[in-house]
């Protein structure tokens, strides 16, 4: 069953595959120290398959291939990590991509932020304009406040009661 069994749209945010990895690897889900991990992993995730079906089948595969004929060392010693690698990308392609559905990687951007989208650009943009030439404003504080600038402790995220998970994060 998949969401879209119940559900006409989106209802989460879909990732593009270097933020997803980039995500997993924070979380902990993939071991940082496997050699070239993201590198592997993002061209896995970016590769054309059919259908899930046909992702579940050749990406974990070729995910531990990889480390075979490149890093048999390493294959043989961390066969748990790769394995543990490989099913975390496939679960990283199954949240985002469902090729029966046409839906891939970008297909429903993000547009929080102006990282990988115009985001607020794509309005706010001099371009939309009233029948008498008023555009919408290009002042970012018009819609946004921002709550912290340069600051090494900023308070909003004490007030948030997340300063310990992203202080955490921060640590080498």
């Amino acid at each position: 069953m998949q969401c879209v069994d119940c559900h006409n749209r989106p209802a989460h945010s879909f990732d593009l595959p270097e933020s997803a990895m980039d995500k997993a690897l924070a979380l902990g889900q993939i071991p940082v120290t496997l050699p070239y991990v993201k590198k592997k992993s993002v061209e896995l995730l970016k590769a054309n398959y059919h259908s899930s079906q046909e992702a579940a089948d050749k990406l974990p595969g070729a995910m531990v291939a990889f480390y075979q004929q490149n890093y048999p060392d390493v294959s043989k010693q961390r066969a748990r990590d790769i394995t543990q690698a490989a099913n975390a990308v496939l679960a990283i392609y199954n949240r985002n991509v469902f090729p029966d559905l046409k839906v891939t990687w970008g297909t429903y951007p993000n547009n929080l932020g102006h990282q990988n989208s115009p985001g607020c650009f794509r309005c706010h943009d001099a371009s939309h304009e009233t029948a008498n030439g008023k555009t919408i404003t290009q002042d970012c504080n018009a819609c946004h406040e921002p709550l912290a600038m340069d600051e090494a402790s900023p308070e909003i995220l004490k007030t948030l009661g997340i300063a310990e998970q992203i202080s955490k994060l921060q640590k080498p």
